[in-house]
């Protein structure tokens, strides 16, 4: 078959990509990504994102604010999120959600901008791109809370182990498997990849980050998604072409295409 990759979670907004930016698009679309979602982090990256995706038929966009990007947040910027969703090619609320990894940061903050952006998908009907970190049980005490299986989306570069991984297919999740399979201290993701049924697996790149082995530690691009498609088969022991097939459908499913 003719390889088609979706690109669950992307960032080709980014200042990596301000020299290349359009012979690279070009190039991996002309490779096999027939679809890419661009995800926004901030009300910055939100505003822009309309006009970004605008350029490329074949990208679409999500409008929300990492919880890194929430501390200067109000709600009139909720409104204006919700007016940025109106446009056709915004197709999910993200990335949003908690992030523990350091020190100087408010937790109750970010769970209130969680919840609010929680609520907001609801009232949308867009499912939802959350970004967990060093945060397992705060994230999924308000998922549970806020009924979240009734919102749908993806764990985005899922981190935890299988038994996070279970709670959240049982909400109906997606696992977002993207080059941290491929890495020695991968286990954890290799584990849940091997747990999870191949149809509740989407691939991402999340680039300009995490490149897969053998490129990790450069810029990441949806052409290495190859790398992560082949460790996905070997985990699961089914064959590479499965895997495109697969993914690229569960894509259209997570974000209602």
């Amino acid at each position: 078959m003719s390889v088609k990759i979706f690109d669950t979670h992307a960032h080709y907004d980014d200042e990596a990509f301000d020299e290349d930016r359009e012979e690279l698009i070009k190039a991996v679309h002309e490779a096999g990504v027939c679809k890419i979602v661009d995800i926004a982090c901030s009300m910055e990256t939100s505003k822009k994102m309309p006009e970004f995706i605008n350029d490329y038929d074949f990208m679409y966009g999500t409008v929300g604010v990492h919880p890194d990007d929430i501390y200067n947040l109000t709600d009139s910027d909720m409104d204006e999120l919700k007016e940025l969703s109106k446009n056709e090619k915004i197709i999910a609320i993200g990335e949003i959600g908690l992030d523990y990894h350091y020190d100087d940061i408010d937790k109750e903050l970010q769970k209130k901008w969680f919840e609010v952006q929680l609520e907001l998908a609801r009232e949308l009907k867009l499912p939802i791109s959350i970004h967990s970190r060093d945060a397992a049980k705060d994230t999924l005490d308000i998922m549970k809370a806020l009924h979240g299986e009734d919102i749908g989306g993806v764990m985005h570069c899922f981190g935890y182990g299988v038994e996070v991984a279970k709670q959240y297919l049982d909400m109906g999740y997606y696992i977002g498997v993207g080059g941290v399979v491929t890495f020695k201290n991968g286990r954890k993701l290799k584990e849940v990849v091997e747990y999870a049924p191949l149809d509740r697996i989407v691939i991402e790149t999340d680039c300009p980050y995490l490149s897969p082995v053998p490129f990790r530690g450069k810029r990441n691009d949806s052409g290495n998604l190859t790398y992560v498609v082949e460790e996905i088969a070997r985990l699961k022991g089914v064959d590479v072409d499965e895997v495109y097939e697969v993914t690229y459908a569960n894509a259209h499913k997570m974000y209602r295409i």
